[in-house]
């Protein structure tokens, strides 16, 4: 499961990065200034060039890195119950598959906010929805929650 997680959100990067190159460099140019910070509501409160669009795809690269490299070392895990022989195996899958799900949801969220930020300067609807982030906030708060209560879960003795 987890290599699959992994594969799909490789596919997300890509499709990040593509939709990246093809504003750029696709038939649809972008306006010289677009927003690139938004306020709480969604309407746009800071404007640069378009140039800073490869900023998301940047930081959504590193933070996947860090992220794998992390998951290289389950051993030096900080969790949430004490983790003896028996259950640490389980306790490495439970964390290493929250990671990969945690690293598809960020590339989700990060490629849905590029596209938006793009269809809205192509399209001059210049707001960002705040129906589309606390959302994607709270899948991947979810996620973690529902991870840390199975590691409890699996932690009980039997």
């Amino acid at each position: 499961m987890r290599r699959n997680l992994e594969i799909v959100a490789l596919a997300v990067f890509a499709f990040l990065v593509w939709i990246t190159f093809a504003a750029f460099y696709g038939p649809y140019r972008l306006p010289e200034r677009i927003p690139i910070h938004f306020a709480k509501g969604g309407q746009p409160n800071g404007w640069g060039s378009p140039g800073g669009l490869w900023m998301l795809p940047l930081i959504a690269i590193v933070v996947y890195g860090l992220m794998s490299l992390v998951a290289q070392f389950p051993s030096a895990f900080n969790y949430p119950v004490r983790v003896t022989e028996q259950n640490r195996a389980r306790m490495e899958e439970l964390t290493l598959r929250m990671i990969a799900w945690l690293k598809l949801e960020i590339a989700c969220l990060f490629t849905c906010i590029q596209w938006l930020i793009i269809q809205g300067a192509r399209q001059g609807t210049l707001t960002l929805s705040p129906l589309v982030v606390p959302p994607c906030i709270a899948v991947i708060f979810f996620t973690i929650g529902w991870h840390i209560v199975a590691m409890f879960r699996s932690a009980r003795p039997a």
